[in-house]
């Protein structure tokens, strides 16, 4: 069996690509520091799979504890990082956090990985990168426009750290997946988005309110040029955007990449507004949900929404699921969560 990192593999995120990664029979390993995550999700994953993943806790900003992990874990094929701080307004109110957890460790993984045989990276970008992009849908050869928040900043410094190297490092080979918006949970309501104190997310939030468990939605802006008044953007399941994962890392290990450094969009192509979200959630959940409208907030872009005609045609991948779909998953998933 193929062994697999997955850095921040108790994530939302990760946690759903480990998952994907143990049903298409690759060995996994995942670091997690629990920061922002739970033990309890690596029950999850079992559940779901019929195997727990190994599980090293360990914090990537510890140099020397990173080093010697891939010293015992020589034999890995390829590392999925996800490991990051991911919260646009916390990066706005706490821009140091941010560059430390996002760019030091990124910097330890690549240098202990390039002493490894198979040097295979794929890196969890983000939309953030494009800015309040000039046309939608958004393609990968969009500007790269300044940040507009430390944790967008993060992810562009990300993916130009990671071009460089593999321009001096021919054996590097490295897919930055830039996310739209990833929403929902998988189908078994074994696993599930797990915000720790207040949701930085629509979508935890959307459903914490309706649980009886946050009094009120707040929807920052509702004066922006859309069609509602609030923004848009490219809601993507959970379950699809692991999947695109496992797609990558195959691409990568059959060696069938045009360049060693590649990117793709990674989004469903349909932007929605915060207020269709809403409807969405009160369609499927029958529930009517109390929001109210808030003043904009710092970093939010007006609209997003992903032209993914890349990632179907050169990586054969597609998404599956609609908004509604990864609604009714995050609303089953709260209804466990909270024993309703």
């Amino acid at each position: 069996m193929k062994k697999v990192l997955v850095t921040g593999g108790l994530g939302f995120i990760g946690s759903h690509t480990v998952v994907e990664l143990q049903q298409n029979g690759f060995e996994v390993v995942v670091i997690d520091d629990l920061s922002n995550s739970s033990i309890k999700v690596l029950e999850g994953i079992a559940s779901i799979t019929g195997k727990t993943p190994a599980f090293e806790r360990l914090d990537l900003k510890e140099k020397n504890k990173v080093e010697a992990f891939f010293d015992q874990h020589h034999e890995i094929v390829g590392v999925i990082h996800f490991a990051a701080s991911k919260a646009v307004g916390e990066s706005v109110e706490k821009p140091l956090l941010y560059y430390e957890n996002n760019i030091n460790t990124l910097v330890y993984v690549l240098k202990s990985l390039s002493k490894l045989k198979h040097q295979n990276f794929i890196f969890s970008s983000s939309c953030t990168v494009y800015g309040q992009a000039d046309q939608m849908p958004i393609t990968e050869n969009a500007p790269i426009k300044p940040a507009e928040s430390p944790y967008g900043n993060t992810k562009q410094i990300g993916e130009e750290i990671i071009k460089d190297t593999c321009k001096v490092l021919p054996s590097l080979k490295a897919i930055s997946l830039r996310y739209f918006n990833p929403i929902g949970a998988h189908p078994s309501s074994k696993i599930g988005e797990l915000p720790i104190g207040v949701p930085q997310n629509l979508v935890p939030f959307i459903t914490q309110t309706a649980a009886g468990f946050r009094k009120e939605l707040s929807v920052f802006g509702n004066d922006y040029p859309t069609q509602d008044g609030t923004c848009i953007r490219d809601y993507i399941h959970v379950v699809d955007l692991a999947k695109a994962h496992v797609v990558a890392l195959q691409r990568l290990l059959e060696e069938k990449s045009n360049s060693n450094y590649e990117t793709f969009n990674v989004g469903t192509g349909k932007g929605s507004s915060v207020l269709e979200a809403i409807q969405s959630f009160e369609k499927v959940s029958g529930t009517s949900l109390n929001y109210k409208f808030a003043p904009r907030r710092e970093g939010d872009v007006i609209q997003a929404y992903a032209d993914t005609t890349k990632a179907n045609t050169t990586l054969g991948w597609k998404a599956a699921y609609n908004l509604d779909d990864a609604m009714l998953s995050a609303w089953n998933w709260e209804k466990k969560i909270r024993n309703i």
